[in-house]
């Protein structure tokens, strides 16, 4: 979606609109780190985020990796930074590539800053001197594909503080084709008003996004209005040089000092703010929730299915999904990142999904072997493990091995059904609760355009031992609404399934649409996903030594135990599923499985023959 296009909804709305900066980091943890940290601040609700250009060599590679990963694996609205310094037309015209591979279709052009050993800026060779230069290269090239944004200064910038000759330099960025502009950070409200005056003077009638950064810390504050000559107004600095060693007070007085700055340009006709997050999001959240921003009950943050949309290239129009890869979207966007089509026909024939390997990014286990003991221990029973997702349940810890994302909401509705589960050693990895026609508003269980109604099946899906499967899959099958799929890791699958039709188990009724159906079980789907599934307990396993209890017993129930989906086709009903399963238990909840014996040991009391 084109900025300009979120800017004009965003005035016609009046509801709540902004976006968030960030920059690539020096280290490849750090790039993971705010991965995680890019995905859990877009629960603040912005309508895009920026990646800045690093100019030159591998940082700048890693800009155009982190647009693909945004929009393609964490399904996020971004905008590319793309400058002028040190980029021939050969390198612009590969970064745009890229940027279009990745479904983006937002570009902030600039010239840039000169290199640090560098004192005055130079067109690399083959390359664009300006960014007005810059912006006509991207239009005449992907017409109208990419928005273009381009930067104003409120306060002048490094090599230049005349500011009408800037102003003609705005002027032409835009005749040249640029949609929006966005301003250098500053904390003066007043003169920003009066240059976005002046900018309209000119006849300038694209949008300005403000440019806005939060405070942190005091030294960071200084630090960053000095190098952009920014100017700091008076009664600010009164208010916080007196703490200026409390960490905790400047940033409690900074929130209300930028909110201030914020309502001001609000005030004046502003209907977008960006923000500078500088990687970090604690001041951002502090100033979003003194302006009572942030999504709440009331305000949730909507989406547009039950699952998070990828935004890659081709994906914008896929609309069903199995339900098994809930918590694992990365994984699913990977496995399936080479199918020709979303969704019409997809599902029509069961047996064509050429679901990928599973060697891609992001499906195998995350972290470090240190780093998975450390979070998830060192289990050596069966009630060990039940315990970890009792922990998880409880939002103790953030992460299984099946879920890389915190437990949902929803998943309060049926919380004591999952607790009881667990304890008795039935491991749960997925779940939703029977919804009987909420509107699609609902802070927790809606999506979809407003005005429409969600619906929902109760769904569980679970480890169990070869000795308690028989009697599920007995209940079952004597519980007329009830339909499951049962597998090992070896392949043997059981079923009662009356076909291999998808079965829909998310709906929503919407008016002027027909029923929408974004969520599925389904057979072959299935299978895919038990390849999946049993490898993230093996990888599990072998985070620990061999022959020790905690591999032993991983590697044990990846063996042996069946992988269960029960889908209960009564939405009415949605605790005849956990009615189904009351009183059965794992028999060996405490047994801590033993190495293999070898000859001359003694197994189970008995000395092995030689």
């Amino acid at each position: 979606m084109h900025i300009r296009e979120m800017l004009a909804d965003a005035e016609r709305t009046g509801a709540p609109s902004f976006s968030f900066e960030y920059f690539p980091p020096k280290t490849t943890q750090g790039v993971q780190n705010l991965y995680d940290r890019m995905e859990r601040m877009n629960n603040f609700g912005p309508k895009f985020i920026d990646i800045t250009w690093g100019a030159g060599g591998r940082i700048a590679e890693l800009t155009c990796e982190m647009v693909v990963q945004a929009q393609t694996y964490l399904g996020l609205e971004t905008c590319m930074h793309l400058t002028c310094t040190d980029m021939g037309e050969e390198k612009v015209n590969d970064a745009l590539r890229k940027a279009y591979k990745a479904g983006c279709t937002n570009i902030l052009a600039l010239r840039g800053d000169p290199p640090r050993e560098k004192e005055k800026w130079e067109a690399a060779e083959g390359g664009f001197r300006y960014a007005r230069d810059l912006v006509q290269h991207i239009r005449k090239s992907y017409h109208e594909h990419f928005d273009i944004g381009v930067a104003g200064y409120p306060e002048g910038c490094d090599d230049n503080k005349d500011e009408d000759l800037l102003l003609d330099h705005l002027k032409e960025k835009v005749d040249a084709g640029a949609t929006f502009i966005v301003t250098q950070m500053f904390y003066d409200a007043d003169n920003f008003v009066r240059w976005v005056g002046k900018v309209r003077a000119r006849g300038i009638s694209v949008p300005i996004i403000p440019g806005i950064m939060p405070i942190a810390t005091y030294a960071s504050f200084l630090r960053r209005a000095n190098h952009m000559n920014c100017k700091i107004p008076d009664d600010w600095m009164q208010r916080l040089e007196p703490v200026k060693n409390d960490d905790v007070a400047v940033r409690d007085i900074g929130k209300t000092l930028v909110a201030e700055l914020c309502r001001k340009i609000l005030a004046a006709g502003i209907h977008h703010l960006h923000f500078y997050t500088m990687n970090l999001a604690q001041a951002t959240r502090m100033v979003l929730e003194e302006l009572d921003w942030m999504p709440s009950p009331d305000r949730p943050v909507k989406q547009a299915l039950p699952w998070k949309r990828s935004l890659g290239l081709g994906r914008q129009v896929e609309d069903v999904r199995p339900i098994f890869w809930r918590n694992r979207n990365k994984s699913y966007v990977a496995r399936t990142q080479d199918w020709d089509e979303f969704p019409n026909g997809r599902w029509g024939d069961s047996r064509s999904p050429a679901f990928g390997e599973l060697d891609a990014y992001g499906i195998g286990l995350t972290g470090t072997n240190e780093q998975n003991r450390q979070k998830w221990g060192e289990p050596t029973c069966i009630r060990d493990i039940a315990t970890l997702f009792v922990r998880y349940l409880n939002k103790e810890i953030e992460y299984l091995p099946w879920s890389e994302a915190p437990v949902a909401e929803e998943a309060d509705v049926i919380k004591d059904y999952l607790l009881d589960l667990n304890k008795r050693g039935l491991i749960t990895v997925n779940s939703q609760p029977a919804v009987n026609g909420v509107k699609s508003t609902h802070p927790i269980h809606g999506w979809g355009p407003s005005k429409g109604y969600v619906y929902q099946k109760a769904y569980l899906e679970l480890l169990v031992s070869p000795e308690v499967y028989p009697e599920i899959k007995k209940r079952i099958e004597n519980h007329p609404d009830l339909t499951y799929h049962a597998v090992t890791k070896s392949g043997m699958l059981e079923t009662n399934a009356p076909s291999d039709a998808p079965n829909a188990v998310t709906w929503g009724v919407f008016p002027g649409k027909e029923i929408v159906q974004p969520t599925i079980v389904e057979r072959i789907s299935f299978l895919a996903w038990k390849d999946e599934a049993f490898q993230l307990g093996s990888d599990w396993a072998r985070c620990y030594e061999a022959d020790t209890p905690s591999r032993l017993l991983l590697e044990d129930i990846m063996k042996s135990w069946y992988l269960v989906n029960i889908v209960n086709n009564d939405f009415h009903q949605g605790e005849t599923l956990y009615e189904v399963l009351k009183d059965l238990q794992e028999p060996n909840l405490d047994k801590v499985p033993q190495p293999p014996a070898t000859n001359g040991e003694v197994a189970n009391g008995v000395e092995a023959s030689t």
